[in-house]
């Protein structure tokens, strides 16, 4: 009877551990299952690669795979190559920066037509090719946001500016600008725009349309880069050529490469951003969020995605877009200037 009751209470612990670990293992295999891809507009960008790192983290953290794709040059050709590839592997999501809106819908309706969750990022994919975008913040709010800035910093007489920008089909770039063009036609506030150039998001060729700025437009006395690149080849050139106290500079730009040239008696006296960690954190979010079945990407559907942003909640809503789609905002652009930057630099 002894023996009896060892072997039953054997069988017994070891019917539980069996259980316990299936059940771990049930859930660990469901997640690890999931596999999530970011593909952002080109390699060698710290703003992409802040975006893919943040997108990384949030995936990974929730135990499910992630696969980055940079293209080496910010062309559409480079990532609807890469839309394909991610359609063959059959993951579960895509966020995608585009290089071009309507080039990738074809491959991005293909991937949506294979049952993968298609969203966007920081620039958006035509609104018939994507689920959701995530953006910035409002196309509005930005565009008021830069031509404020220049007109505070040409001053009470205005004068004349020039937009440099990242690549001539870039959506986020190209509504941006639009979005300045509208407040300028509300309120000129003396300000001439007399050219918008295009540096691709390559820093060479973002260093030749400053220069070539500052020769063809002796009387400019602002530029303003919507774009990371744009800001450090701009920054650099006004510094090195001794031009910081004729042509001032702002825009949308990382701390860590702006901070030597930010500063009143500097190239640029102030600028703006957003935590682009965070751009990739709330599309990893949205992402699992669609996987799972939490959201369709229809306005007034809600859902959490951490302490990101103006939402310290972490409540997300989805609303309607300039497009005709849907988008959600990650929150407000955010002021740099002197009496901050060494903190910023430091972080991002």
């Amino acid at each position: 009877m002894k023996k009896l009751l060892v072997v039953l209470l054997s069988v017994a612990m070891l019917s539980t551990l069996l259980v316990g670990c299936s059940s771990k293992t049930a859930s660990t295999t469901a997640a690890s299952k999931k596999t999530y891809a970011i593909i952002v507009k080109n390699a060698g960008n710290p703003y992409n690669e802040k975006e893919s790192a943040g997108f990384k983290k949030v995936i990974e953290d929730a135990g499910a795979t992630c696969i980055i794709k940079a293209p080496e040059s910010a062309t559409a050709e480079a990532q609807i190559t890469m839309i394909n590839e991610l359609v063959a592997q059959k993951v579960s999501a895509i966020a995608v920066a585009g290089n071009d809106a309507d080039a990738l819908k074809p491959a991005l309706t293909q991937a949506m037509g294979a049952g993968i969750k298609v969203l966007s990022l920081d620039s958006a994919v035509n609104k018939d090719s994507r689920l959701v975008h995530v953006n910035q913040a409002s196309t509005e709010l930005i565009g008021t946001t830069l031509v404020k800035a220049v007109a505070d910093i040409a001053g009470a007489d205005g004068g004349q500016f020039a937009i440099l920008s990242a690549t001539s089909q870039a959506t986020n770039q190209n509504s941006w600008i639009e979005a300045m063009k509208a407040d300028l036609a509300k309120d000129p506030r003396n300000l001439e725009l007399v050219k918008i150039a295009y540096g691709d998001d390559e820093f060479q060729k973002s260093v030749d349309e400053t220069e070539a700025l500052i020769k063809n437009y002796p009387d400019l006395k602002v530029i303003c880069a919507p774009t990371t690149v744009g800001m450090m080849a701009a920054g650099k050139v006004l510094t090195d050529k001794g031009l910081t106290a004729t042509i001032k500079l702002t825009g949308l730009g990382l701390p860590s490469e702006m901070a030597d040239y930010i500063g009143a008696d500097k190239a640029c006296p102030y600028m703006f951003l957003w935590n682009p960690l965070e751009i990739g954190a709330l599309a990893a979010y949205t992402a699992i969020a669609l996987v799972d079945g939490k959201i369709t990407g229809k306005a007034g559907e809600t859902f959490t995605a951490g302490t990101l942003g103006d939402k310290k909640d972490g409540k997300y809503t989805i609303v309607a877009s300039s497009d005709g789609g849907t988008e959600i905002i990650l929150g407000s652009p955010f002021k740099f200037d002197s009496t901050n930057i060494v903190e910023w630099k430091a972080i991002y």
